[in-house]
């Protein structure tokens, strides 16, 4: 793998928006065709062009930019070559039976139909040649009906998810409104996407991911996939820790944790707080002071950061990696900001305290509760498997809210580490965590409590889509199915445990029309 690399010798690229291919037509919206795409790009200025897929021949892929109430319709063409370029396991999910190259895209964080949602059998080939058992349509339709958000785009094809979104096949999607505009928060040049995800390199700049778990044992196939995966390097917005100048007053950062694995827990050098106003699913109530912002894989956290009183600083956004870390790990840096831009114009842009108004799901009728566990197992081949209530991909469909209904998931994490656990469809809030004694469920299987339940952290009482289930806690979540029926999923959002079965369908059914 490449020697080390000079850090802050790049600038920030910024994404551009994305262009509507046709514009609007009818009730249709916009229509935008995106191609996927082999290319190369300079990621780092020691390294020489790397080969990458992206959406629209670029990493991370263009920013959509829309308002709320208005849809639009994506074509997202697959024009990648017929092979991989990363280490394909062919031994999960009957691999050997399907083309090696296979794409369907997931907005993540959307509530759309079925067709549109991205599923992981409803993959398709280049020129559509073969397509999964799901496949159903080629233009996606994204209604935009939600609270105004960041979302994310990016590839969700079965068994291989993990190697298509760490060839570059990520981007963000920005969803706006009225009563967010009305706030007053930075915007144009001062506001800003960062997709962060961590990435590794060969010594002739080509991607690096492991062809086998560490110390494989003999039987071990090669390529085989691997419980997990962590970058040498922090990549922002496509660039190997790079810089941004930026002018003394406040900007808007939406940030983004797109990479496979590795959770991040940010902070700021010069000791300042964060001041963040939005999770997942949109606005908090209210803005928050935040020394430091944990992101597992998949979440995102829209935050104000305040450069007024820095003029001729430099600041790091850094990541704590813990209390007793690899010396050799550098990946405890992620960007430079540089406060030597001249200031423009006068910086009128407020941090507002009120953001929006969040009505709880616990005042609904709750129709069902589940208890769902995070089991580790091993597979036919030794290697370590982790699975959903102990179930594959593969059987049967075993949740399936009624659409309009409030449930409440239980995730009863028994492994030994986080799961960040995404529920495709819908916005969720986070209830609870409760702490049991895993030592003791490893003994005879029971679950005794070890502490009271506890409240979520003050930055997750939002919507989410994305939840940390941390081990030897139940961390429960309420939400209200719909507003579409029919087939989707829930999974681990680690990409790895997402491709070796930690994936489950789900099903929303009409009860009025009998669905099953």
């Amino acid at each position: 793998m490449n020697s080390k690399l000079t850090k802050f010798v790049d600038a920030l690229p910024i994404p551009q928006t994305l262009k509507p291919t046709r514009p609007r037509h009818g009730k249709q919206g916009d229509f935008y065709r995106v191609q996927m795409e082999e290319f190369t790009q300079k990621m780092h200025k020691d390294l020489q062009p790397t080969k990458l897929w992206g959406y629209d021949g670029q990493f991370p892929g263009p920013l959509f930019d829309v308002n709320h109430g208005e849809p639009i319709q994506v074509e997202w063409v697959n024009n990648l070559p017929s092979k991989h370029f990363l280490p394909v396991d062919k031994t999960v999910h009957n691999l050997t039976e399907l083309p090696e190259v296979r794409t369907v895209t997931h907005l993540h964080g959307s509530e759309t139909k079925s067709a549109s949602d991205g599923y992981p059998d409803a993959w398709f080939t280049k020129n559509y040649q073969e397509v999964g058992p799901h496949f159903k349509q080629k233009i996606y339709e994204y209604p935009n009906k939600q609270r105004a958000t960041t979302l994310w785009y990016h590839d969700h094809a079965m068994g291989i998810t993990r190697l298509n979104v760490y060839a570059g096949l990520v981007g963000m999607y920005i969803i706006r409104d009225r009563h967010e505009k009305r706030l007053n928060l930075p915007s144009g040049p001062y506001e800003i996407p960062l997709a962060i995800t961590d990435r590794s390199f060969n010594d002739d700049g080509s991607l690096y991911y492991p062809p086998q778990p560490d110390d494989p044992a003999d039987n071990i196939p090669n390529p085989s996939i691997r419980p997990f995966f962590l970058g040498e390097t922090n990549v922002v917005n496509g660039k190997v820790w790079p810089y941004l100048d930026v002018e003394p007053r406040k900007y808007r950062f939406r940030l983004l944790n797109a990479a496979n694995t590795r959770a991040y827990q940010l902070y700021l050098d010069s000791g300042q707080d964060f001041y963040q106003i939005g999770s997942d699913g949109g606005l908090l109530r209210r803005t928050l002071k935040m020394t430091k912002l944990a992101m597992e894989s998949a979440e995102r956290i829209d935050v104000i950061i305040d450069f007024s009183n820095l003029e001729g600083q430099t600041i790091t956004l850094k990541n704590d990696l813990g209390a007793n870390p690899d010396p050799e790990d550098e990946t405890d840096d992620v960007m430079q900001f540089r406060v030597r831009s001249p200031l423009k114009d006068d910086d009128t842009k407020a941090i507002p305290q009120h953001l929006s108004s969040i009505p709880s799901l616990k005042q609904n009728n709750i129709t069902k509760q589940r208890f769902l566990k995070l089991v580790g197992s091993t597979d036919e081949l030794g290697r370590p498997l982790l699975l959903l209530d102990n179930k594959l991909w593969m059987d049967p469909v075993t949740e399936t809210p009624a659409l309009g209904s409030t449930e409440i998931w239980s995730f009863i994490n028994v492994t030994a580490f986080t799961h960040p656990i995404h529920i495709h469809l819908i916005q969720f809030q986070v209830v609870n965590r409760q702490p049991f004694d895993l030592d003791l469920y490893n003994q005879d299987g029971s679950i005794v409590f070890t502490g009271p339940a506890t409240p979520p952290e003050p930055n997750e009482r939002v919507w989410k889509d994305t939840v940390a289930a941390h081990s030897g806690e139940i961390t429960r979540v309420i939400a209200e199915f719909g507003p579409f029926t029919d087939d989707y999923v829930w999974h681990c959002h680690i990409l790895e445990h997402e491709d070796h079965d930690m994936m489950r369908p789900m099903r929303v059914i009409d009860p009025k029309k009998n669905d099953n």
